[in-house]
């Protein structure tokens, strides 16, 4: 939340919500049903290094008025004494009247209205920290900060099908593995998450295939490890659990790794010692624990000890697996494998293409469902689920 009382900060952070509110029309009805490929995301230009940030990411922030003129092409934005005049494809803007130059004009792409980062890095001087981790990129004030996912125009224009299952076979060793993969591109608008609990209710079991069905999701995998041997009905999940943004189950203490994802898509992976302070943030929409942590910044990184992990079955034992990746271009890899160890789990998930990976509940709890029916069919009911929706 905003300090009402450090006014400095809150300025600000108008004039940072006024700067970027940018090329949209003044109503909001419109800029919904504008066409487009990506959510929002922040745009570089590869062959110029300048970034770009969509227009409407702040839409409406602190009663600021935005005022399209679209045979002219031009935005009047006000809040307050301030005053910001901009043209779509001119380097010229006006701030309070006075003509400041632009190294790049403004654009509009695929239905979005971008702004040059430069107006707010160079001249409303707002702090800003790139994230290579979570490829994100965070504008504003500790109080009230906002993160956005960066990629590249050419990726973002070049997304392909949004959701892609293939069978595929990796060598590692002298092994092979044979495995399902679901690849889902988290960056285009149709695209939605959910983590769904078995019978929506901490404790409960279910198909997986159920699970999937009742959420009408298109693709789902297994969750978090569970108590899955007890004879009690109860049989509860393991690990910190979140779905639309209501934390369902508390671990403090628990050291295995987490995936998160906000209410943009934009996934982290986070160490379970960190989770608490992350969700403080209220920024958090879905998150399942489960870990190992398999690959960190595309390379093999694991440490099941420091994660807490003393189950042999994780240690040193080989068997169905499950796993969960992210690409540097924010696509989500889910795959399923059998007779893996876990180092044999981090290779292919670095082969595959991931970035960050982590490991999910395996074994008989083994399940990936694609399009209606199973790629992987786990051997019981499972606790909980990931599910991707794409209407």
């Amino acid at each position: 939340m905003i300090n009402k009382h450090n006014k400095h900060s809150l300025g600000k952070l108008l004039v940072l919500a006024l700067a970027l509110i940018c090329l949209v029309p003044a109503s909001l009805d419109a800029v919904a049903a504008a066409p487009v490929k990506v959510k929002n995301v922040v745009l570089l230009d590869a062959n110029t290094n300048l970034a770009y940030i969509p227009g409407r990411v702040l839409n409406g922030f602190a009663e600021t008025r935005v005022q399209w003129n679209p045979s002219e092409k031009k935005l009047h934005i006000a809040k307050g004494e301030l005053r910001i005049t901009l043209q779509a494809g001119s380097t010229m803007a006006y701030v309070n009247e006075e003509t400041r130059i632009l190294t790049s004009a403004p654009f509009t792409e695929a239905g979005t209205a971008y702004l040059p980062l430069q107006v707010v890095k160079d001249i409303l001087q707002v702090p800003i920290k790139w994230n290579k981790e979570t490829a994100s990129v965070s504008f504003g004030q500790a109080e009230k900060q906002l993160t956005l996912p960066y990629m590249t125009r050419s990726t973002a224009a070049n997304q392909g099908k949004a959701i892609v299952s293939e069978r595929k076979s990796f060598k590692i060793g002298s092994r092979s593995f044979k495995v399902q993969t679901v690849t889902i591109s988290l960056m285009d608008p149709k695209v939605q998450l959910k983590v769904a609990l078995a019978g929506d209710e901490i404790g409960k079991v279910e198909d997986l295939s159920s699970l999937a069905k009742r959420h009408k999701a298109v693709v789902a995998v297994n969750g978090t490890f569970f108590n899955a041997y007890t004879s009690e009905a109860h049989k509860a999940p393991y690990g910190y659990i979140v779905s639309n943004g209501e934390l369902k189950m508390i671990a403090g203490g628990d050291k295995r790794t987490i995936f998160a994802y906000d209410s943009n898509l934009l996934t982290q992976l986070i160490p379970g010692t960190a989770f608490t302070d992350a969700f403080a943030e209220g920024n958090i929409e879905g998150a399942l624990q489960a870990g190992p942590r398999l690959v960190v910044d595309g390379k093999v990184a694991i440490d099941v000890k420091t994660e807490g992990f003393k189950d042999p079955k994780i240690l040193t034992g080989g068997g169905a697996r499950s796993a969960l990746g992210i690409t540097r271009d924010h696509k989500l890899i889910l795959l399923t494998t059998g007779g893996a160890t876990i180092p044999q789990l981090a290779e292919i998930m670095k082969q595959a293409g991931a970035y960050q990976a982590m490991n999910l509940d395996g074994g008989a709890s083994s399940g990936l469902y694609y399009n209606g029916k199973y790629l992987t069919s786990p051997g019981r009911k499972i606790s909980n689920a990931l599910l991707v929706t794409y209407p």
